[in-house]
């Protein structure tokens, strides 16, 4: 498993770990600390550092084995990006055929385009999941 793998599954299943594994995969992940600099502030070896991250590495893939959680997402990102290229594809050919529509396609490619970071930022603030 890579590195981005590890912290897809963490970003999912972080929160099931053990306070202890939180602490050091935290301090992989977030703080972007090296296996010895983590043993050094934890008081323990390296190898119990690397053993720590390859049992959360273990742990996060059995629990995305068994509710498939990383697959649904990806497969969502995928459905949303193949629907979204076909639909510019076909306001492109719509426009050329039927320019009497041209200002109505220009708002719906605009609606295609627009970044909603903000929008999705403040849904998840009020379900309470930023």
């Amino acid at each position: 498993m890579d590195k981005i793998q590890f912290m897809r599954l963490w970003d999912l299943y972080g929160k099931l770990l053990t306070p202890n594994q939180q602490e050091i995969t935290d301090m992989y992940f977030n703080l972007d600390l090296t296996v010895s600099e983590i043993a050094e502030q934890k008081g323990i070896s390296r190898q119990g550092v690397s053993e720590c991250l390859n049992l959360c590495k273990k742990q996060l893939q059995e629990y995305d084995d068994k509710l498939q959680h990383d697959r649904l997402l990806a497969e969502g990102d995928l459905l949303t990006s193949f629907m979204m290229t076909d639909v510019g594809i076909w306001a492109e050919k719509f426009v050329k055929s039927h320019p009497e529509y041209a200002e109505d396609i220009a708002q719906l490619t605009a609606i295609l385009d627009k970044d909603y970071s903000q929008e999705i930022a403040a849904g998840l603030k009020k379900l309470g999941k930023e």
